[in-house]
């Protein structure tokens, strides 16, 4: 048996639009997460029909601690509503909470080939030298995110970078699923082959220490990323202590790609502002830090610190966050059970 994604079953997709994407309750939201996922997530839901989940599921592929995972969770919960995600609109929801993800990993783990998550680069990179000590659901967890994906029969998938080489292996599996189990005659296919909505500006947030390293939540200094829960003044302080050089704007993109420090400033205005970062250079080239700082911790403060602060009201009610999770769990639950019946049919499971 060959380890090479058979042709995509003949046939159509017919099924209705939808989205999903997800984030882990792994440690505090900040800006790269705002700017790169959460302001699209609030776009979206006016777009297209919209799931958006709390990958608790992922997250314990490296350990958690117990006792805060579930509060992690009601915290990523509270970001998405509090950066504009309507519950009456998205569906918000932990993902352990809708099973139908787990029993569709195992039977897509018997769908994927061992040769298509050995060509996986995120557990190189997130096992480093001892892969032997990583856990198997880390190895495997892209084979989740395809079911993850195919239980809502999701048709778009926000996705960076680090993450289009996955989604490729959801479209093979999704494919090779058609092919083995399909319905006879191919028309229509049963699972679609979800397509990527590229990320645009203000997608790679890098470090306020280092224009060279991606923003992240794990870097020790506190000063290297705002935090959605930071207040106004923290905003204000980490934009003006930001790492820069000392000469003034340059006039052309060009330029500015060759200055990471700058670059990445500029492309955080231009992204809170909505405008391009040649439109935030036709306004500031030839002014310095000092002038340009000071306008950058203005917008940011204006943009951030209602989210902050509506996430702060959010957590000190949990309750209403737990009604939320749990309603949405259950509309989920609604549109994945039924494609995981099926599945099972098609399948041949006894009782299916």
């Amino acid at each position: 048996m060959t380890d090479q994604a058979p042709p995509v079953a003949p046939g159509a997709y017919t099924g209705p639009s939808r989205v999903l994407s997800g984030v882990q309750p792994s440690g505090a939201l900040h800006l790269g997460n705002y700017l790169g996922a959460l302001v699209k997530f609030t776009r979206l839901q006016h777009e297209i029909d919209t799931f958006i989940f709390v990958a608790d599921l992922h997250a314990i592929t490296v350990w958690q601690d117990p006792a805060a995972l579930a509060q992690q969770t009601r915290e990523i919960a509270a970001a998405y509503i509090a950066s504009g995600l309507d519950p009456d609109k998205a569906t918000i929801f932990p993902q352990s909470a809708v099973r139908e993800h787990a029993e569709l990993a195992w039977i897509f783990q018997c769908v994927a080939r061992l040769g298509w998550l050995d060509r996986m680069t995120q557990f190189k990179e997130k096992s480093g030298k001892h892969k032997e000590r990583s856990s198997v659901g880390l190895y495997t967890y892209p084979v989740l995110q395809a079911a993850d994906i195919l239980v809502y029969k999701a048709t778009h998938v926000p996705v960076g970078e680090d993450q289009k080489q996955h989604l490729e292996l959801t479209r093979d599996i999704a494919g090779k699923f058609n092919h083995d189990f399909g319905i006879p005659g191919g028309a229509p296919v049963f699972f679609p082959q979800p397509e990527p909505l590229i990320q645009g500006p203000g997608a790679r947030v890098m470090s306020l220490r280092d224009g060279s390293a991606k923003m992240s939540k794990s870097d020790p200094s506190d000063y290297s990323r705002i935090n959605l829960t930071d207040t106004a003044d923290d905003i204000a302080a980490k934009v003006r202590k930001a790492r820069t050089d000392p000469e003034p704007l340059p006039e052309t993109i060009e330029e500015l790609a060759a200055r990471a420090e700058a670059d990445n400033l500029v492309g955080i205005f231009a992204a809170l502002s909505g405008q391009t970062k040649a439109q935030v250079l036709a306004e500031y080239a030839g002014k310095g830090f000092g002038t340009f700082k000071p306008a950058l911790a203005e917008l940011a403060v204006e943009k951030l610190a209602p989210v902050g602060e509506k996430m702060r009201g959010l957590l000190g009610d949990p309750a209403v966050l737990d009604a939320i999770l749990a309603k949405g769990a259950e509309k989920a639950r609604e549109t994945a059970a039924p494609t995981l019946a099926e599945v099972k049919k098609l399948v041949g499971f006894w009782g299916a």
